[in-house]
Parts: C-alpha cells; structure tokens; sequence
C-alpha cells in the first residue's frame, strides 16, 4: 500500500514549457513517465475498440436511422471533439488521474465532483461486461470456424456457459492490468496493429464486391447518407446518436493517465485528440463500406436482418472473406480482450483518486508498491462489473443492445458535467484570449449542451417499453429503468460515504477553485 495523504495543491513551473505554472493537485504513486505520446494514442485506440464497438454498434444505429449511419457518426464525433477541447484545457491545469472527480469538485463541489465519478465509473463497468460479453461470441465463433463446426459458435448462447467464460476473461484482463504500464503499452500495440489492418481489409474487400455487381443486398453510395437533416424524427435522431457517442467512447482514458505520461500536460491532450481523429475516419469508412455491401433492408444478407444487426461482422464474415473468415473473427476476439485491460485504467485511476481524497474508504488509496497500479480498484471493478454482467445476462436475452444505450446515456452524463466543469473553472479567463474563448468557453459549453441533452431526451424516449430491444418490466423499457436506477445508486452511496467520510463533503479535502489567469496557461 502506498503511504500517501491528500496533498494540498501546489503550483509548479512546467519544465516542458517555460514560463508555464500547472496546479499539481496530489502524488499518488503510479509510474512517473511510463508513456509517451505513441503509446497513449495505442491505448487511447485500444479502449475505444474500433472491432468491437462497430460490429455492435452499426446495427442498431441502422436501425434507429437506416442509411443516415454515417451522419450520426459525423455527429456523434462533434460533441466528443469539444468536450475534448475542454478536457485538454483541464488537464493542462491540473493533471490529476481523478480527471473527471477531481476537476468537477474543484469546479462545482463534492457532491457533483462525486456524481460525475461516478458516471464515469458506471459507463465503464456497462461497457466491461459489454466487451467480454463480445470476447465470448467472437471465441465461440473462432473456434468454430477453425474446427468447421458452426455447433461450436452456438454455444455462446448457453447462459452457463457464456458467463462462464465471460468471467474468465475479465479475470485475465485484471490481471494483464496489474501488471505495470510499459508491459501494458507493448501488448496493446501488437493487437491494435492488427485490429486496424484487418479491419481495413475487410472494408476495402466490401467496397470491391459491392460494386463488382454479384451481391443482391448492394447498394449504390450516396452523399445524402451524410445528412442528418433527412434521417427520420428527432428520438430516431437521438437514438442513433446515443450509439454513436457510445463507438467514440474510450478517449478519455489517455486523460486518467496524465499522472504516468511522459508530459502530464501535454501528452493525454493531444493522444485524446489523435484517438478522436483515427477512430472517427475509420468508422465512417466501415459505414460506408458495410452499408453499400449489405443495404438495410431486413431480408438475407441486410443489415437489419436479425442474424445480423446485433453483431455486424459476425453475420457479414463469410459473406466478404469467405475461407479467411476466421481473421474479423480473431480481430474482434483481440479486439474485446486488448480493451478489456486499458478499459479497466480509467475507472480504476478514478476510484484511486476518490480513496486518496477521501471520497471513497482508504483501502482504494492502494498502489502496489512494485508494479506501480492501483490493484484494490482494479479487482473491485472487475467485480462489479462481473455482477452485473451475470445479472443481466439472465434478465435480458438483448443484454448487449440494451447495455450500450444506457451506457450511451451514462457517458452523455459525465462527459457534459466535465465540460461544464471546464467552462465554469476557467470563468476568469474566457476572454484571455480567442484561443481561451474557443477552448475553454465556447467549445465545452456547445458540447456539454448537446450531452446533456441527448442525457435528458434518451431518459425520456427510454421509459417506453419498445425503446431498444423492447425488453420491459411492468411496462417501462429495462433502458430507462437502468438509468434511472444506476443514478439513485450513486446517489444513495454517495449519501453513506458523506455520512462515513464528511470531509471530502465539506470541502476540506478538494476546496472549490476557480483558474487564475496567471497560473494557466493560455
């Protein structure tokens, strides 16, 4: 365990920069300088999963707004390139793994501070459960293609045996996320290579068949799949925009990091940033390639047909790669188990930073003395996510659908609570500067407005039983009964920490600050 207190905050001059004063919040024991900025963008990659993410995610966006797939991803990717503009001007103030903990309480208080924590931590155990959920279907599938016997893939939808295996694989990933950073970078970097060559492949080898005539489901691409104007109604529009927040989500985790860059205030910035840019060209690629081979129609081959919507290239694999099939299948399997473990490095550096400031109890304040990770988080969010995923794995047979719309809704949450933690913190300085009114007014406060919406309206439009999959208890759609009763659990434990630890609560802790012009820099 390591031997820390909160500390105070204190300036220092920013060696990389001159004349640059950081507001360095706490020291908490991680690996000082254990990655740069390639391997933060590698990571930063990997926890999006371009494999995974896609082949889940395109169907139902397809479904919600047919052809106009491409236009919610061009929209999703506004809100994500503005809240991370107000995420790299916040962590060029003060670089701290709590992120988005830290930098709303020293915003708004403790309380928000705590609330948008927990956003954070929640989408992430959502998405955990989901990325094992996809390792099992994808390990199931392999093994079947190899062996030549489709029975094999079938066994992913035995329940046993599905959360069985699902259990395993987070159990590896925890592991693989105990061990210290660099061994992590290395690993991360062989499979993302792989993950992004065999998915190109895949798209171009589309596009090549899909306009070589022989495919009874192409169709011909067309701009207006780029315009949301013509895309259907407003919940459709907002629907498929949840999706599409849900594929860019995973950036953020090159930010929960600054502490173990080699330039806390610089480096996570720009790796978030390289993260947006790659991902979203590659997935407007993957639209636009699967939509023109498969259409979107609900026969044969489509889209929406229901052996394919839920799992993209699951149903789409022997069609485009034939004999080497198998290849999308294994892209996906790395794909699942490499953000399996740089997933697990956001939540587990933010519980690291509730337990150091007293928001959490003292045993999440615990760095392992050789590997310089924060191991009680790591297993407690492996745990949970665990849970949940073996609860509802038994409750809803469209655990995977479901899932990703609240998590949607849940990274909608806290991703505007941040950016208008970023607006509200650097209030004295919006007019420094253009640059200070574009990065730290203007661009948090559209893409926080546009989160919290989508936040508002996707609780709303969840409450109704045929939202999603249809799934309902009693009427109202498992979507929104998930939202609503994630947030009274946060909002209940965070009531029994403020009774056990008041301080953090009172503000003696992490005081409410607002950036000087002088100590920022502009």
């Amino acid at each position: 365990m390591s031997d820390k207190t909160a500390d105070s905050p204190t300036a220092v001059a920013d060696p990389g920069k001159p004349g640059l004063i950081t507001e360095i919040i706490s020291r908490k024991g991680l690996a000082v300088g254990a990655v740069g900025l390639f391997g933060a963008t590698v990571i930063g990659v990997s926890t999006v999963a371009p494999a995974y993410t896609f082949t889940i995610s395109l169907g139902p966006a397809a479904a919600e707004v047919g052809t106009h797939a491409p236009a919610v991803i061009l929209l999703g990717f506004i809100p994500m390139l503005l809240v991370a503009f107000g995420y790299r001007e916040l962590n060029k103030a003060m670089p701290d793994s709590g992120t988005t903990f830290t930098w709303a309480t020293r915003a708004f208080g403790p309380w928000v501070g705590w609330m948008a924590s927990w956003g954070l931590v929640i989408a992430t155990v959502l998405v955990l459960s989901n990325l094992a959920a996809v390792a099992v279907d994808f390990f199931f599938l392999l093994i079947s293609q190899l062996a030549g016997d489709p029975a094999i893939a079938d066994l992913t939808f035995n329940p046993f045996i599905n959360v069985a295996v699902c259990l395993l694989f987070m159990t590896g990933a925890a592991y693989l996320s105990f061990r210290d950073m660099k061994e992590s970078k290395v690993f991360q970097t062989v499979l993302v290579a792989f993950q992004l060559a065999i998915l190109l492949g895949f798209a171009t080898i589309a596009i090549i068949k899909s306009v070589s005539g022989g495919v009874a489901t192409a169709i011909p691409f067309e701009l207006s799949w780029f315009d949301p104007f013509t895309a259907g109604g407003l919940s459709a529009v907002v629907a498929g925009l949840s999706v599409s927040i849900f594929i860019f989500w995973g950036w953020d985790v090159v930010l929960t990091m600054n502490e173990e860059t080699t330039n806390p205030t610089r480096t996570p910035g720009r790796a978030a940033t390289l993260t947006v840019s790659i991902v979203g060209v590659l997935y407007l690629f993957l639209a636009v390639a699967l939509m023109m081979y498969a259409g979107v129609g609900e026969g044969e081959g489509g889209l929406l047909n229901g052996a394919i919507v839920q799992n993209v290239f699951f149903g789409l694999a022997d069609s485009i790669l034939g004999p080497f099939a198998f290849l999308i299948s294994l892209a996906v399997l790395l794909s699942s188990v490499s953000s399996l473990q740089s997933t697990i490095i956001g939540p587990a550096r933010t519980m690291l930073a509730m337990g150091h400031f007293k928001a959490l109890p003292a045993r999440f304040d615990t760095v392992n003395p050789t590997h310089k990770t924060p191991a009680f988080a790591i297993v407690v969010s492996v745990a949970i996510a665990g849970g949940f995923y073996a609860v509802m794995r038994f409750i809803s047979e469209n655990v995977l659908w479901d899932t990703i719309l609240t998590l949607g809704m849940m990274v909608c949450f806290y991703y505007g609570l941040t950016a208008f933690a970023c607006v509200w913190y650097f209030r004295r300085q919006w007019f420094d500067s253009v640059g200070a009114f574009l990065s730290r007014f203007l661009a948090p406060l559209v893409g926080g407005i546009i989160l919290l919406a989508m936040f508002i309206m996707t609780i709303r439009d969840a409450l109704d039983p045929s939202y999603g999959s249809g799934e309902n208890i009693g009427g109202v759609g498992i979507v929104g009964l998930l939202g609503v009763l994630i947030i009274g659990i946060g909002v209940a434990i965070m009531i029994v920490m403020a009774i056990r630890q008041p301080d953090f609560f009172r503000g003696k802790v992490l005081a409410v600050h607002a950036a000087e012009s002088e100590k920022v820099n502009r």
